[in-house]
């Protein structure tokens, strides 16, 4: 059993350890903000990626594929699979297979995209398979959203999991039913993508809108020009007077990528993950002086199992009897006052009521309704 000085040693380091890395986080998060070029920034309009997905079939599996009994739709697939290929497969035949597995395949056509390229496919089984591992994925094709076929997946698989088993015993490492085909996917059709449209206008989209932010590079763009070729749209969208001409188009977006700005500093935010406990700030969080107290609730539940002996001569059975101490402390708790200009200052005055993370989110979340902290609070 865990005694309460161990309990009190790893509880104490468990907050030291949180302590010391939001004050590295602090540091990080500090540093002034610097130019960045606009290709980091921002992206042109319709310069994106388009996602494919297929269905197929993995054969070769190690006597770890789909269980066909319970996924009839691996069988099925199969047999229709065979029938274009000249092999019949007899009506009612019961296929008791374990080296097939039906998978979905997934990946990205980046831009430009021509036929003949490679891609990356990604392979996940969607039935009972244990371990997609030395497997190869059969012809798939892979479609878009509008349901043409745009590229051919193909090869074989790599799994970067492990695993064994030996006398009802298991043991797995990593992931096995998920793997990947370097260059398993052959691009058949390009997307259409006509940049500049008919009279050469191109938009630039912000990844993150800020009116601020495109001011400056509306401000940078014009500078770099010497005329007026950037317009502002709204809090993302920038509008270019790009050429005409495809070459020197190509140019000027070469250009507008390259250009310094320097963007506006980010609104004040905590973000809480409420599943982890983390807890992460910016350096434009600041902390107006409040009053806290914060006392924390433990229960603790210790279950003994004992014996119930009946006597040598009694009729009573043998019965394991669970003893169960519930034990409930409630810590103090003493109003501290907390106050912050900046990041530093509010790590510090966060450390100071030796919080946990989990109690520091319900803090926040007060602090936050009470008016004192200024930032927004966003839970995900």
């Amino acid at each position: 059993m865990v005694t309460d000085m161990q309990r009190m040693k790893t509880h104490a380091m468990a907050k030291r350890l949180w302590q010391l890395s939001i004050i590295g986080l602090a540091c990080l998060l500090a540093m002034p903000v610097q130019a960045e070029r606009i290709r980091e920034l921002a992206s042109f309009s319709g310069v994106r990626d388009n996602q494919l997905v297929g269905y197929g079939l993995v054969v070769g599996l190690d006597n770890s594929g789909d269980q066909t009994t319970q996924a009839p739709f691996t069988s099925q697939s199969l047999t229709n699979m065979l029938s274009q290929l000249g092999v019949t497969v007899p009506s009612g035949t019961n296929l008791q297979l374990r080296n097939v597995a039906a998978v979905m395949v997934t990946a990205d056509l980046p831009p430009f995209s021509r036929p003949g390229q490679r891609l990356d496919v990604v392979v996940s089984s969607i039935a009972n398979a244990r371990s997609l591992r030395g497997g190869t994925l059969l012809m798939t094709p892979m479609k878009g959203a509008d349901g043409d076929t745009y590229a051919i997946a193909q090869g074989n698989m790599l799994v970067g999991g492990a695993g064994a088993e030996a006398g009802g015993s298991s043991v797995q490492v990593n992931q096995q039913a998920t793997g990947r085909i370097p260059n398993g996917g052959l691009v058949e059709e390009e997307v259409p993508l006509n940049l500049g449209g008919e009279g050469g206008t191109l938009e630039l989209q912000l990844d993150d809108a800020d009116f601020g932010t495109v001011q400056r590079m509306v401000t940078a763009i014009n500078n770099e020009f010497g005329q007026s070729v950037a317009y502002a749209r709204n809090g993302r969208v920038i509008a270019l007077d790009g050429p005409v001409d495809d070459n020197e188009r190509v140019n000027f977006m070469a250009r507008v990528e390259n250009v310094d700005v320097t963007p506006m500093d980010a609104p004040a935010r905590v973000v809480l993950n409420a599943r982890t406990g983390s807890v992460v700030m910016n350096s434009a969080v600041s902390l107006r002086e409040a009053a806290v107290a914060h006392g924390n609730l433990s229960i603790t539940i210790d279950t003994q199992f004992g014996v119930s002996q009946p006597s040598p001569f009694g009729e009573g059975e043998t019965a394991v009897v669970p003893d169960s101490d519930i034990d409930i402390e409630e810590q103090e708790a003493y109003l501290q006052v907390v106050e912050g200009a900046d990041l530093n200052e509010v790590v510090n005055a966060l450390n100071a009521l030796g919080a946990t993370p989990q109690d520091l989110m319900s803090i926040l979340e007060a602090l936050r309704a009470s008016g004192s902290l200024r930032a927004e609070l966003e839970i995900i």
